[in-house]
């Protein structure tokens, strides 16, 4: 599984606080999904569907285990752009961290820090709620 380049809370804040309409940090959710590694054909199953999203989102966990520590690695894709932004934010945040750490990890915090929500229709909204619900059930069952 190619790993997808690792993205820091802080350095996605200040790219969005760095770009000043609405439309710019879309552009730049998009671009952020454009840097996710190429996504497996033989990975666009069901099984790997994140239900509860309009559009087709995939979402693929594999299970590394380092002597005692357990990390998740994620590749994703959708065929929506925006979308694909949005798991590939997500994708580049958690990637490689253990279960604990995605569990602990903030991510309703750092959307309001972005208010992304307000640049999301809500169906994108309700779709980037399942994304995150799914890899929550991930590291929870993975631990």
């Amino acid at each position: 599984m190619k790993e997808p380049p690792a993205l820091t809370p802080e350095e996605l804040i200040d790219d969005f606080e760095f770009m000043e309409t609405k439309e710019e940090r879309l552009k730049l959710i998009v671009e952020l999904g454009r840097e996710l590694p190429e996504f497996p054909d033989e990975f666009r199953l069901d099984e790997f569907k994140v239900q509860g999203c309009q559009s087709q989102v995939w979402l693929v966990p594999q299970i590394v285990e380092e002597g005692d520590t357990k990390r998740i690695l994620f590749q994703a894709d959708s065929d929506a752009h925006i979308v694909k932004g949005l798991v590939g934010i997500l994708v580049m945040l958690l990637s490689g961290k253990t279960p604990q750490e995605i569990l602990d990890f903030d991510l309703r915090g750092l959307f309001d820090r972005l208010k992304l929500e307000k640049h999301l229709v809500p169906a994108r909204s309700n779709g980037l709620h399942s994304m995150v619900r799914r890899i929550t059930e991930i590291a929870t069952h993975a631990q």
